[in-house]
């Protein structure tokens, strides 16, 4: 994956719209200094370089019935099976995040179960019978998530802004 280079306007579009996804483009536009129009093509332009994702809301896991929240590291038989047990891991809508890792588990997983019966259930009749995978070990059940958020490193100063043209 590059690097691309993006400019203080960029950063401070990246900062308000990582707060709040929803953030109309003209309150974006307001912040900057800008026009809306030049929000709306260098939003185009991260979008185009990978570097905006998307957008989502964010739905209370413990509020829809999935009150257990569990890390599990998962030994792989062969490492060139990697890129098939994460198309099986994919096939499983409780799992959440996969994650490549160095040291002792070939990867890492998040996973959302109703309970520790149904997470018992889904390490047993999914996660151990894909082909590939060695054995697991749940190392880490989360009592409650206390915040989960969006990398914010893009700190834009007062006046950064002044100097930028419009597109």
């Amino acid at each position: 994956m590059g690097h691309h280079q993006i400019d203080r306007l960029d950063k401070k579009i990246l900062q308000l719209i990582s707060k709040d996804a929803r953030i109309p483009f003209l309150e974006v536009a307001r912040e900057c200094n800008v026009s809306g129009a030049a929000i709306h093509q260098r939003i185009q332009k991260l979008r185009n370089l990978g570097i905006i994702k998307g957008s989502e809301f964010i739905v209370d896991t413990y509020k829809i019935g999935y009150q257990t929240c569990a890390y599990i590291g998962i030994v792989l038989t062969d490492i060139k099976k990697f890129d098939y047990v994460v198309a099986e891991l994919k096939k499983i809508p409780e799992v959440v995040e996969c994650h490549y890792a160095t040291g002792k588990y070939s990867m890492f997983i998040k996973i959302y179960a109703r309970d520790n019966r149904h997470l018992l259930q889904i390490i047993l009749e999914h996660l151990t019978l894909i082909d590939g995978v060695g054995h697991t070990e749940t190392f880490q059940l989360s009592l409650d998530e206390i915040f989960n958020r969006q990398l914010s490193v893009f700190e834009v100063g007062e006046g950064d802004l002044d100097d930028v043209e419009e597109e």
